[in-house]
């Protein structure tokens, strides 16, 4: 079985004072678990994991949350806590598409859409920038995901017009349920510095070998294989298959150092072997 698809965010070994930072700041914030290496809780219902990673790999704008509230006064009051030694993208403000909008990066480098919706059923949405080699694949790689997982389908789509600052025809937003969840995905053919990378990763978690099969060889195909049972997918973006039994084995005393081991020699992870 396919579980929820967990995001995962890289930080320099801040992630506990990261997440304490947001727990402070957004409603609906619920801990699941903690310990030296990973932070798991629940955010405006949807499932973050902030992994201690080290200075690897910064998080970009290339995947930023959109995060979906009524309420303008707080939306006013998340924008002002987040951009606190954060830098504004796109001032809050009142824009076509919503009467209050902004979009910035907080100091540990996520980026937020804050919008006052009455649309979505989905509070935090992560959406997906495909730029430089990957300017208009949105569509094409939101359907290759929708192929992959049970449970997905197109939601909305509109496209850039003749006119318009993009390439006519180019996503401009786009919302797909993969696996259930939503996610949206949008191009943009700006000279943008940053692409998807290690920062940002989804992690999906399964109960059978079959299934971590299924998913490596269909992500992994054009893309590229990492450790621990890391990969990025032909589009570049980064995804963790893990099997469910892995956090039993983790945490058991007796099985942890030989599962870390074997862990660790691993890129594709077989359940078998850990």
């Amino acid at each position: 079985m396919t579980h929820e698809i967990t995001t995962c965010l890289w930080f320099n070994n801040n992630g506990k004072e990261a997440a304490d930072f947001y727990q402070s700041i957004f409603p609906e914030f619920e801990p699941i678990s903690e310990n030296p290496m990973a932070i798991n809780y629940r955010l405006l219902g949807r499932r973050f994991m902030h992994l201690n990673g080290g200075p690897g790999f910064p998080i970009n704008p290339s995947i930023s949350f959109f995060v979906n509230l009524e309420d303008e006064q707080e939306i006013e009051r998340i924008w002002n806590r987040l951009i606190e030694g954060g830098t504004v993208m796109m001032a809050l403000n009142t824009y076509p598409w919503s009467p209050k909008y902004g979009w910035c990066s907080d100091k540990y480098g996520v980026s937020w859409q804050l919008m006052k919706s009455h649309q979505s059923e989905a509070k935090i949405i992560p959406s997906m920038m495909f730029c430089q080699q990957n300017v208009g694949k949105a569509e094409e790689a939101m359907d290759f995901y929708c192929s992959l997982f049970p449970n997905s389908k197109s939601i909305a789509k509109s496209r850039y017009e003749k006119g318009e600052h993009d390439v006519e025809g180019y996503l401009k937003y786009s919302q797909t349920n993969i696996n259930g969840t939503p996610f949206c995905a949008m191009d943009s053919s700006m000279p943008h510095m940053f692409t998807f990378n290690e920062g940002v990763s989804y992690v999906i978690v399964v109960d059978t070998q079959e299934e971590i099969d299924f998913y490596w060889d269909n992500l992994v195909a054009g893309g590229q294989e990492g450790k621990c049972g890391w990969l990025k997918d032909k589009y570049g973006v980064s995804w963790q298959i893990v099997p469910s039994v892995l956090a039993s084995l983790m945490n058991n005393p007796e099985t942890a150092p030989k599962t870390v081991y074997n862990f660790l020699q691993m890129n594709k992870l077989i359940i078998e072997n850990l």
